[in-house]
């Protein structure tokens, strides 16, 4: 059975989508068990920087971490963890095995709009229930987030378990994916409710890996014609570059996206 697709057809049906399967019962609280993650084209795989340095990134890892480990400031990391190491690294663009991804369905909804170039094309929310991908981690993982009471990991969490790359791979002889959560390096992580998806193996396509496990992620496809209407309403929401992205930057790009006319198509 396929990964589930929804392709929505307005608004509405977008955010019924989107929040499906928040509400908890056993706490009567509508909390989401997903991480979201939004593309500007549907088509895209859901490959990380690593995976797109081709066959030999896995054997370049090592290199580049420690090579940014040398160069970077100690002042850069909140603590010489491996893994603070690799949320940073990710956050300053380096290639590494980490997806980026967001607690909030409306900001991954900003990324699969903000690209106004690509609204020929429709785009795509990924949902993943990372309580299930839970239910497959090895017992030394699970154990951690028993006696944490969480879903999500931390990089604290992740070092009770393994100091090393190396030793997280062999922590079992398949696949597993977690989601850890990053430090507050600075107010862009805060404002995106970000959150990092990590597979033991560098180099697998994570939608392969989901084609094993279709019962724990789903695709919202927002056609084409929708993404006018969705990128407006986000703006009004405030769900802008001037607020993911604070400082003069994010303000440059949020108005050169707000002031880009609609081409009749």
């Amino acid at each position: 059975m396929p990964v589930r697709v929804d392709r929505v057809s307005g608004w509405t049906d977008l955010q019924e989508v989107l929040y499906e399967g928040s509400w908890r019962s056993t706490i009567e609280r509508f909390r989401s068990p997903y991480a979201f993650r939004g593309m500007n084209d549907a088509a895209m795989g859901l490959d990380t920087t690593l995976a797109r340095l081709g066959e030999g990134g896995a054997a370049l890892e090592g290199h580049i971490l420690r090579n940014f480990r040398k160069y970077a400031g100690r002042e850069a990391v909140p603590g010489d963890s491996i893994w603070n190491w690799l949320a940073v690294a990710q956050h300053h663009g380096l290639p590494t095995r980490l997806l980026d991804w967001t607690y909030s369905p409306l900001v991954a909804l900003h990324f699969a709009t903000d690209e106004p170039e690509r609204y020929a094309c429709d785009s795509v929310v990924w949902c993943i229930d990372y309580t299930r991908t839970n239910a497959v981690l090895p017992d030394a993982l699970c154990t951690i987030l028993k006696e944490e009471g969480s879903d999500t990991f931390t990089a604290e969490m992740l070092g009770r378990a393994a100091d090393s790359l190396r030793k997280f791979e062999r922590l079992a002889s398949h696949p597993f994916l977690l989601f850890f959560e990053p430090p507050s390096l600075d107010e862009r992580i805060v404002n995106q409710f970000a959150l990092f998806s990590l597979l033991s193996d560098p180099l697998l396509p994570l939608d392969h890996w989901l084609a094993e496990h279709t019962d724990a992620a789903r695709k919202i496809i927002i056609p084409a014609s929708l993404k006018w209407e969705v990128r407006d309403k986000l703006d009004q929401t405030n769900i802008t570059e001037r607020v993911l992205f604070p400082g003069l930057d994010g303000v440059s790009r949020w108005l050169t996206r707000y002031y880009t006319p609609r081409r009749q198509e």
